[in-house]
This record gives structure tokens, sequence and C-alpha cells, in this order.
């Protein structure tokens, strides 16, 4: 019997303790020249909204995110002017921005999100970079505001 407590406890430290550990580092895939571009055209997304519920009070709490927005303040915080359409006359010098949930990762009690940013040049559709974070927090909406500030910060801490 004590072996199987034994057992039991090891097992349970080993999950516990892997939910602890840190985040994935983001991954940057090319570089946005800041020169270059000026102006982004941000794909719409949907919002999403989950919830959590308190396991003390058993109290509710939803939350809400949209993706699009997210981007859109870290990218003006950066300098970017957001286009409410392409303009032809801008062309040379936009990138369309395309999110996208890329990956879930079990992590202890809960699980990480990981997203994906892509940026492309509006004038030759090519791929000028990307960037992969995950987040994890109180809710999915949490998650995904974490790991796209995640994403784009380390985008252009790298730039600097």
């Amino acid at each position: 019997m004590k072996t199987i407590r034994f057992y039991f406890f090891i097992a349970s430290f080993l999950f516990i303790l892997s939910g602890c550990r840190a985040l994935k580092a983001p991954v940057i895939v090319g570089n946005v020249p800041a020169q270059t571009y000026q102006y982004v055209y941000i794909q719409p997304t949907t919002e999403l909204t989950s919830g959590a519920s308190n396991l003390y009070t058993g109290a509710m709490m939803t939350k809400s995110v949209n993706p699009s927005d997210v981007i859109a303040g870290e990218l003006i915080k950066n300098g970017f002017v957001i286009l409410p359409e392409l303009k032809p006359e801008l062309i040379d010098r936009t990138l369309i921005v395309n999110y996208g949930e890329s990956d879930r990762h079990n992590r202890g009690l809960g699980y990480t999100i990981e997203v994906t940013i892509q940026f492309i040049s509006a004038k030759s559709h090519e791929v000028v970079c990307t960037c992969t974070a995950e987040g994890q927090g109180e809710t999915e909406a949490d998650d995904i505001r974490q790991a796209i500030r995640r994403a784009l910060s380390s985008l252009f801490e790298q730039k600097e």
C-alpha cells in the first residue's frame, strides 16, 4: 500500500511540475523592415467570448477578445497606421496582416493556445514575416491576448 501511495505522490508531483514549465519562446521568421512599410490592413476576425469559474466561490466570469483589435493596438503602438481598406496609392508601403490559432498544448491542469501572425506585402502578396507565440491565462480570451502580445513584442524587440 505504501508503494502505491508513493507512486501516486510521484505521478501527482510530475503532473503538477509539467504545468509549471515556462511558455515556449516566440518564433520569428523574417523581419518587418519598418522603413519600408508604414501602413497595415488587418484581416477582420470575430470576437471570442470565454468563461471560467472560481473554484472557491463558484462565480462565473466571462471575457471577450477580438484578435484583430489586439493586433491593431500593438501595431499602432509601434508606429503603424491601420487602414480600413487597401488603398492602391499606398500599396507599396502596406502590409496585410493575417491571424490564426496554430496549436494548443496541454499544460498541467490547463492548456496554452499558440497563435501565428503573418505579414504579407500588399503589392507582391509575398510573406514578409511571421511570428508565433503561445499564451496561457484564466480563459481562452486571456490565452489569445497574451499570445498575440508576446508574438508582436518579440517581433518589435528584434528590429531594435
